[in-house]
């Protein structure tokens, strides 16, 4: 077997040739041991790896003694199912205690007799390999020391097992594998009486060769890593609070070296595990300075977690594409550890990233492809740095947060700006205008948080990036309006703070967190905020500014839905400018023109509004597209006005026609593709269709938007409505009773919604029988709605008119007062409104 035919060398076959050559020394007795089995960790941990290991590597023909099953003979073995793999491969990141396993397999194996011969060999280069395999040819063959790489081979060639010649059960460990290239015709051979075990930060598929598997080693479990913890500290007198210890163990991600050497730093620098956390959050604290000296490492380790990282970069940076690994993990430490989306780290600015900071050893920077970008992904994940899964787009690269934290400290304050701007500037890149893929989205936002919370200050210099407007936007329209409206809230104080109450970003935050204001249900709040804006955005931009057509026109739209129709007239003037300035194709002049449309839906004049939209429809169509999200809207509207308008089949019709297009274009979980499912439910032939409509609607608007979404609490409202009135009273009565605190908390006592659900309640509490509870709850409604909406609201009028009747009818004469109109029925009454488009002036601004 020449084995060594890559150096010109000759295999020696038997022991006995080599006696020939080193007669004066002798073989050492079995059982022998060549190399160090590194020491027990403190606190070792016993993980499922462990039982993994013993299982895969005892389960092909090994006699293995493990403390929990004893002596697995060779019967054992012939009973054994699954295939045979004498050679492992621990595969992992720096610092997840691969050596700590093989290690604990290889003394357990050695104290429970399960091995003739074991060798420890340090596999850090080809070098190093051949030297262990000289020392176990030395002390297990007697070779000539003098004459090592002979002796190496000798040793190989011995493995091999041989006829007549008694078997040997051996094991050769080779830990910290660098380069698989270094073991090319130096594997140990595949034999029935021996194993061989490889630890490796490496993943490449030369290592998953025949008779060989790769078992990837990786984090502690929670429980395992806060039992690492605790023991580790209790080990020495210290005992801290069991929430403190879990919160640190998830703060190091798990890491059984970074737990290992926090808990060290917490006994040498006498501190609390909350002190050390809150050093830990300090972004300002490098984390090579939250661990002990070198010198003073627990467990004999070699490195600190930052430094055990260090080397696999400088590895992976030489992988082809050379000089990209380094500067593509600087990007990626910038996000989400948990996952980066695949488009991000390909995307233009990523690429231009990477040919500008590609190390190359003083050659001229070259062009980077998206290809490139790909392969400096492979070589990290190579070397374990990152997981890499390019099928999964939406979270293709995970980092342990340690592995970027460590290197976000190696960044100059320069460069940790200068890239935290440009992994915005990636996000920005690879975000859709339209989100259809809501999974996407949500790692893309993900992403966002995380850049925020390691470089916030970076995105606000020279002045407020667009991705803080993004984001906003895109939970703005995923229905986490709260969630939206405090994000601009923070952005319009930071942008105030750092920049300018004049700055135009500080005015598009202002604008952004506006319409926030009004898609959350709070007309007052919003029409005041552009009421505030205007006058600052002409001021700063100029009357005939498009931004500030915008502002004049969210305005009017505010100030008519709160039914202040002289103030709307107020700006309406300023609306007409749009027109000689910007055109009347400009994307803004349709704005207005569907805002104008809106106002006469407010005012009362439906046919007015129905003629605007149809109107205005073509225009969108042609300028915007028929995919757009405003032209949607536009159809959207008119189609709920030929159905006030008496053309129900008509509208039912439209919506039919739209729903589809609505899906194809924006996918059927967008807001917008939802509240044509509720618009449609409403057209339902009969009020039993209807209910099933809007229940079939309902988890799928919860799980979009949330059960406190105002969408969401129309569409509970809807469905009791119409189960009441197809004859379930009874559970009609139930579920606004269940609306009822929700819409309280969410949109207020005095919305007009929540006074509805009230009112649908006193009905239905008079329906079942109880007269004088139900007169005793109109009672009670009436002044707030006659304050809220107006005496002469009929919402008003009609619930003054059931009181009446209901007091008519008890006998209560004197407090009846007089009818006017005949009684409806009341079950009818308070069904939430159609949920109609919101045109682009309710786009966040970037």
């Amino acid at each position: 077997m020449n084995i060594f035919a890559d150096r010109g060398g000759v295999a020696v076959g038997y022991a006995e040739q080599v006696h020939h050559h080193a007669a004066s020394r002798t073989p050492a007795a079995w059982p022998h041991q060549v190399g160090v089995i590194p020491s027990r960790a403190g606190s070792f941990q016993h993980r499922a790896e462990v039982d993994q290991l013993r299982a895969a590597v005892g389960g092909g023909g090994t006699v293995v003694l493990s403390p929990e099953h004893g002596r697995v003979g060779d019967q054992a073995r012939r009973r054994s199912a699954g295939p045979v793999h004498r050679s492992q491969v621990l595969t992992g990141s720096g610092g997840v205690g691969k050596t700590q396993l093989a290690a604990d397999y290889s003394r357990t194996a050695w104290e429970n007799g399960g091995v003739d011969v074991l060798v420890w060999i340090s596999a850090s280069s080809r070098r190093a390999i051949m030297d262990g395999y000289a020392q176990a040819g030395v002390e297990v063959l007697a070779a000539d020391p003098k004459k090592p790489e002979q002796a190496a081979r000798a040793f190989l060639a011995w493995l091999e097992p041989k006829a007549g010649q008694k078997p040997c059960r051996w094991l050769v460990v080779l830990d910290d594998l660098s380069d698989p290239g270094d073991l090319h015709r130096l594997w140990p051979p595949n034999s029935p009486h021996g194993r061989t075990l490889v630890t490796t930060r490496r993943r490449e598929a030369a290592l998953n060769g025949a008779g060989r598997r790769l078992l990837q080693v990786g984090l502690f479990t929670p429980q395992e890593a806060a039992a690492y913890l605790t023991s580790a500290l209790e080990t020495l007198g210290r005992h801290e609070p069991a929430e403190q210890i879990k919160g640190l163990a998830a703060d190091l991600g798990y890491l059984p070296l970074a737990l290992a050497q926090a808990g060290a730093y917490l006994i040498d620098a006498a501190i609390t595990c909350a002190e050390y956390r809150r050093l830990l959050n300090d972004q300002k604290k490098k984390l090579a300075d939250l661990v002990p000296e070198p010198g003073t490492l627990p467990d004999d380790q070699a490195d600190t977690v930052a430094a055990t990282w260090s080397l696999s970069v400088e590895r992976a940076d030489k992988l082809r594409p050379v000089g990209l690994a380094r500067p593509m993990l600087q990007l990626a430490a910038m996000l989400d550890p948990n996952g980066i989306p695949g488009p991000v780290l390909v995307s233009a600015p990523v690429l231009t990233h990477l040919a500008t900071h590609r190390t190359l050893g003083g050659q001229p920077p070259a062009p980077v492809t998206a290809d490139d970008a790909v392969g400096a992904l492979q070589a990290l994940h190579r070397l374990s740095l990152i997981d890499h899964t390019p099928d999964a787009a939406r979270q293709a690269v995970r980092v342990h947060q340690l592995i970027q934290r460590a290197t976000r400290d190696t960044l100059t304050p320069a460069q940790h700006d200068q890239f935290a701007r440009t992994a915005a500037d990636a996000l920005t890149a690879a975000w859709p205008d339209v989100e259809r893929d809501t999974a996407l989205a949500q790692a893309l936002r993900a992403n966002t948080d995380a850049l925020t919370r390691h470089a916030e200050e970076a995105l606000y210099r020279p002045g407020a990036h667009s991705v803080l407007y993004r984001i906003g936007r895109s939970l703005a329209e995923s229905g986490q309006v709260a969630t939206a409206r405090e994000h601009f809230q923070h952005v319009v104080n930071e942008t105030k703070l750092r920049l300018d109450l004049g700055h135009p970003d500080t005015l598009s935050a202002r604008n952004s967190l506006a319409h926030v204001l009004g898609l959350s249900g709070d007309a007052a709040g919003a029409a005041a905020a552009y009421a505030e804006l205007l006058p600052d955005t002409v001021r700063v931009l100029g009357p005939t500014h498009p931004n500030t057509f915008t502002v004049g026109s969210s305005l009017v739209r505010y100030l008519g839905e709160l039914g202040d129709a002289a103030g709307a007239a107020a700006f309406v003037e300023l609306l007409a400018g749009q027109v000689p300035v910007l055109g009347p194709d400009h994307p803004h002049t349709l704005t207005t023109r569907h805002t104008l449309a809106h106002l006469r839906v407010l005012s009362g004049d439906e046919a007015g509004a129905a003629a605007a939209y149809a109107e205005l429809l073509p225009d969108l169509v042609r300028v915007l597209g028929p995919d757009h999200p405003n032209t949607f809207d536009a159809r959207n509207n008119l189609a709920i006005l030929r159905g006030k308008l008496g053309d129900e089949a008509g509208a039912a019709a439209a919506f039919e026609e739209l729903l589809p297009d609505l899906m194809k274009a924006l996918g059927p979980d967008h807001p917008k593709t939802l509240s044509a499912r509720h618009n449609l439910a409403r057209l339902q032939g009969t009020d039993a269709a209807k209910a099933a409509a809007y229940a079939e609607l309902l988890p799928d608007q919860v799980r979009v938007l949330g059960s406190d979404h105002p969408n969401t609490l129309d569409t509970r409202h809807c469905l009791a409505a119409f189960s009441g009135l197809s004859g379930d009273e009874a559970g009609a009565s139930a579920a606004y009773a269940e609306l009822l605190p929700d819409q309280v908390r969410v949109l207020g006592s005095d919305d007009p919604k929540t006074l509805d659900t009230r009112h649908s309640l006193a009905a239905l509490r008079g329906l079942s029988g109880d007269e004088a509870g139900a007169a005793a709850e109109f009672a009670e409604l009436l002044p707030d709605m006659t304050w809220v909406l107006g005496p002469d609201h009929p919402k008003t009028i009609f619930t003054r008119q059931l009181l009446s009747a209901l007091r008519r009818r008890s006998g209560d004469e004197a407090q009846a007062g007089p009818s006017r109109g005949p009684r409806a029925s009341p079950a009818g009454r308070g069904v939430a409104g159609e949920q109609p488009g919101r045109s682009a002036q309710d786009s966040v601004e970037e």
